[in-house]
């Protein structure tokens, strides 16, 4: 219980409280960019099974591969990419969690 509680906080509760409490003049367009991170969850479709709630989706799924995180941890780095790469960051962190409390 405590683990999904976490895992979805952190997707869906954490980017509205870091739009609203970092981005004041633009915290809704923020808070938006940040929930649409879970898009990368897009890879669990390409998994057989589907879905399977004891398995750590980071290095088992294309976009959680490590290279992919590696890439996400790049993009906060450049203006034009920073939100992007903080909602994907924040999800990829959402993930960790969860594994971490398998």
């Amino acid at each position: 219980m405590l683990r999904h509680l976490l895992h979805y906080g952190i997707h869906f509760l954490v980017p509205i409280l870091i739009a609203f409490w970092f981005f004041k003049g633009q915290s809704v367009k923020v808070a938006l960019i940040l929930l649409a991170g879970i898009i990368i969850d897009i890879d669990h479709l390409w998994a057989t099974p589907l879905f399977d709630a004891n398995r750590c989706s980071i290095g088992f799924h294309a976009l959680h591969s490590y290279w992919a995180v590696l890439a996400y941890s790049i993009l906060p780095f450049f203006k034009t990419t920073r939100i992007i790469g903080l909602a994907l960051i924040i999800h990829i962190f959402a993930d960790m969690v969860d594994c971490l409390l398998m």
